[in-house]
């Protein structure tokens, strides 16, 4: 069955309340997979921040590339990987790909736009394939329900591609959380203050800005996949898109799951109850805002107590820091909060943790916590559990559970949710409103065009089966 009667037939079968499922999936879970020594991977968007996705899977050991899909294939940015890997096969559409090659495919890498995760994903899943996917799932909160949904449905093995979950960060917040030392934590701060892709840009636009002539190695109708209808323009794509609602996901999109993950997993948050944008400096309805301080109000979950994140980006837009914290470089041009805690001139991306009796801060990524201040952490010493050492990085991880030999630590299970809370945090960015969320229902309760966005906009023509596999 070619991929254009499965997606036909998968639509025509949801319609009417049946399952479709490839043969070569039936019989088949999770843990129960033949061992190989390779796994067969396509990697869909080569380029940029794709082109170091495939590289690293490559560097594994484990997977053979079996072949590269790029809707820009030939540009400059998918040069260095197409020299690395002259031999393996080329093409521009990802479903044309599937038609051609899908019986040698068992995986895939889609290092694309954020928007466009979401039907390579569920088109790849749908045929039995695992996949690795750049960090957020996708940009709407229902893509990301569908593809969680979509993973148990097709008992394939998920990636998101938040490194932290196989690295050091992971490994001792996990056994930190077990061991009673990361307790009864109320407040987090979480802060990512460097210079973003907007922040030159102007704030006062009234239209997007003029079309331009689309480069003869693109295909763009491709590239907008299920976006709305745009013409080309350069600050559109080559991680442009980051910085626009209709693409894009923001500073939180783009390093919330580095600094967030691990607290979001190990303290069980799940969603928010309440998402309020405290602060938004120079807000407009195109692209992201100068700077954003955004609450989210998590409710007690069994016997911890209720917990509220606070996101804090811009560059001027820097959290206070308590006692102890450490050395920061202070700052004259920014005014002391009015509590007296220190007021550091510019933070490293990371996170503050408060729990009743310990504080700790930590960087992004897989950078350990420390216990702060300095003699709290010394007190401590004899006290804090061992942490184990990571048994693979996360591109091996992803590998080994197509395998069957290792659980994905970060499968749509666990990273789906966090990817909903940075769909929400958004949502209250672009309109600018506090939104109260029913976690039972997962609607938006104070807000009718709020909780119409928690789908989108309606996909474009030809892209709606996806909704539907």
């Amino acid at each position: 069955m070619n991929r254009r009667n499965f997606v036909k037939m998968g639509a025509l079968g949801a319609a009417a309340g049946v399952s479709v499922v490839p043969s070569r999936v039936l019989g088949k879970s999770l843990g129960h997979v033949a061992p190989r020594d390779k796994v067969n991977l396509a990697c869909i968007g080569i380029g940029n921040r794709g082109g170091e996705i495939t590289r690293a899977l490559h560097a594994t050991g484990l997977a053979n590339i079996v072949a590269f899909c790029d809707v820009d294939m030939g540009a400059p940015h998918t040069q260095a990987v197409l020299k690395q890997f002259p031999d393996v096969p080329r093409f521009q559409d990802f479903r044309e790909m599937f038609d051609k090659m899908g019986s040698k495919i068992e995986a895939v890498s889609v290092g694309t736009p954020d928007f466009s995760h979401f039907p390579i994903t569920m088109l790849a899943m749908s045929l039995g394939k695992h996949v690795y996917v750049e960090k957020p799932m996708a940009r709407t909160f229902k893509e990301v329900e569908l593809m969680m949904k979509g993973a148990e449905k097709y008992k394939v093995a998920t990636q998101m591609g938040n490194q932290g979950h196989s690295d050091a960060n992971y490994f001792q917040f996990k056994a930190w959380t077990e061991a009673g030392i990361i307790k009864d934590v109320t407040s987090i701060t979480a802060h990512m203050n460097s210079r973003r892709r907007w922040h030159d840009w102007d704030p006062k636009m009234t239209s997007y800005p003029a079309k331009q002539p689309i480069p003869d190695t693109l295909d763009w109708d491709l590239w907008l996949m299920t976006a709305q209808p745009h013409d080309y323009q350069k600050d559109f794509v080559n991680g442009q898109w980051r910085c626009w609602y209709d693409f894009g996901m923001g500073t939180l999109g783009d390093w919330g799951a580095h600094i967030i993950d691990t607290a979001h997993q190990f303290l069980n948050l799940g969603l928010p109850y309440e998402i309020d944008p405290v602060y938004l400096e120079s807000h407009n309805p195109f692209f992201f805002p100068m700077s954003t301080t955004l609450s989210f109000k998590f409710p007690e979950r069994g016997n911890m107590p209720p917990l509220e994140i606070k996101w804090f980006d811009g560059l001027t837009n820097i959290p206070a820091v308590p006692a102890g914290y450490g050395v920061s470089e202070l700052d004259p041009n920014i005014p002391p909060p009015s509590n007296g805690t220190m007021q550091p001139a510019k933070l490293n991306p990371g996170k503050i943790i408060y729990g009743k009796d310990l504080t700790f801060k930590g960087g992004s990524h897989g950078s350990t916590l420390s216990i702060i201040p300095a003699d709290k952490a010394k007190d401590m010493a004899s006290k804090l559990p061992e942490v184990l050492a990571s048994p693979s990085n996360h591109f091996a991880n992803f590998l080994k559970g197509c395998k069957g030999e290792e659980k994905c630590r970060s499968s749509f299970d666990i990273a789906g949710p966090l990817s909903q809370v940075f769909s929400l945090g958004v949502l209250a960015q672009r309109l600018n409103t506090k939104l109260l969320f029913d976690r039972e229902t997962q609607r938006i309760t104070n807000n009718p065009l709020a909780n119409f966005l928690l789908e989108g906009a309606t996909p474009r023509k030809g892209w709606e089966e996806y909704y539907l596999l």
